[in-house]
């Protein structure tokens, strides 16, 4: 990834919210069949590793090898950046569009499982940190389902961890602009209803 020191991304705190805030991974390897590549909810656990589940039917767990070095990006708020929205353009125009956006690449080692523990764990994380977000106290259980039900839905599944190695992050929220410029971008942003892209830039030059 292309990475100007300006943007990089070194807050372990600030990574940690982009994977959660966007779970839905995009998992890359190089397979039997070349590159692959799989989208999939991925969860951090308390040691740091990322888990998942794959289907069943999913040739991704036959095609990479157990043990192989896999990429999980995880790609967070983005948006286009108009010359329009920077006052020093009126002056000199000299401004280009861009376009804004955070992203993390996390690189690892990827273990399949397929014994019923790992599975039943895999949902069951995964499940109760989004059914919170989503339902609260009336968050939907894996006991809320008939036995029978969950033990055929298991069945077909395949559970894996990523056992991390490195992680590459960047924030490209205009820090390399002046603030009049910035505060411009925030506002076009703000009008055309790109609230959250708009305020992780006023976040991130505070």
């Amino acid at each position: 990834m292309y990475l100007p020191d300006h943007f990089k991304e070194v807050d372990p705190a600030e990574i940690a919210s982009i994977i959660a805030g966007a779970p839905l991974a995009c998992v890359v390897a190089n397979s039997l069949e070349g590159l692959v590549a799989n989208h999939v909810p991925l969860l951090l656990d308390k040691g740091g590793d990322l888990i998942g589940h794959f289907a069943l039917a999913n040739e991704m767990h036959r095609t990479v090898a157990d043990g192989q070095e896999v990429m999980a990006i995880f790609r967070g708020v983005d948006g286009y950046i108009s010359p329009n929205t920077y006052p020093s353009k009126l002056e000199h125009h000299r401004h280009v569009p861009t376009w804004n956006y955070q992203v993390v690449h996390v690189h690892g080692i990827i273990t399949f499982q397929h014994d019923e523990r790992s599975k039943r764990a895999a949902i069951g994380l995964l499940t109760r940190d989004q059914e919170r977000r989503v339902n609260g106290d009336r968050a939907w259980k894996m006991a809320d389902a008939p036995a029978d039900y969950m033990l055929d839905m298991i069945a077909k599944i395949v559970a894996f961890r990523i056992s991390v190695t490195r992680t590459i992050a960047k924030s490209k929220l205009s820090q390399n602009r002046d603030q009049r410029d910035l505060d411009g971008a925030v506002e076009g942003l703000k009008a055309h209803g790109d609230q959250a892209l708009a305020e992780r830039m006023v976040a991130k030059r505070c």
